[in-house]
């Protein structure tokens, strides 16, 4: 019995020890090397949670890197005059080749709420606009849905977060682990479909190492 209990500790604080290390690696991931680029893809998709993510969306598609922009997630209290001002848009490109998606209310009703977008324009290739702590998992949710499409990351460095250190601001700490917490079911779930060949096609991500502070 005093070895099974001893195994169970063992065990225990293996897996203790494993997702602390994982969630080092996640948090000076995201810190450190947030994806960006300047690639052209066929749509652009903004995960709403911030303004800045919204900004850098619009800045994409002011500059031709896409077609038609989709921003996911809106308010259904915020009216499409707001966004425009948000965006910083005039208003011939915003009332042309902007979509607002008022449907998604998390980061899975968002890779659904794409789904449809990127199906109803005929979008293969998208860059997917959202903060550098949260690309992981959206990543991981669209690939679920859309396993077929290139997905090109785009991050934006939350304007509060800090430059360095992260360990010393307990607030981005904070929000880093419950991301993490949040991306491990979803990165176990797209493991899974790959591994079961749910899916013989597998969305590519492209990314450069080039910071975007939105």
């Amino acid at each position: 019995m005093k070895s099974f209990m001893r195994a169970i500790v063992v065990l225990a604080a293996i897996a203790a020890a494993t997702l602390a290390f994982g969630f080092v690696l996640f948090a000076t991931s995201v810190m450190r090397s947030p994806y960006g680029g300047t690639n052209t893809a066929d749509g652009i998709v903004v995960l709403t949670g911030g303004d800045n993510r919204i900004v850098e969306g619009a800045k994409l598609l002011a500059e031709g890197h896409g077609k038609r922009l989709l921003i996911s997630g809106v308010n259904r209290k915020v009216r499409r005059e707001d966004v425009q001002r948000i965006s910083g848009l005039d208003h011939k490109l915003f009332t042309c080749c902007v979509d607002l998606g008022y449907e998604a209310l998390d980061t899975v009703g968002n890779a659904d709420e794409t789904r449809t977008w990127a199906n109803a324009n005929g979008y293969n290739t998208l860059i997917v606009v959202t903060s550098s702590y949260h690309m992981p998992r959206g990543l991981a949710e669209l690939s679920l849905v859309m396993p077929e499409r290139k997905l090109i990351p785009h991050a934006v460095t939350p304007r509060s977060f800090p430059i360095g250190g992260w360990w010393l601001h307990v607030a981005t700490t904070r929000i880093l682990l419950s991301e993490y917490l949040k991306y491990l079911p979803a990165v176990a779930r797209l493991t899974a479909q790959r591994v079961l060949g749910l899916s013989e096609d597998r969305a590519i991500a492209v990314a450069e190492p080039k910071r975007s502070d939105g």
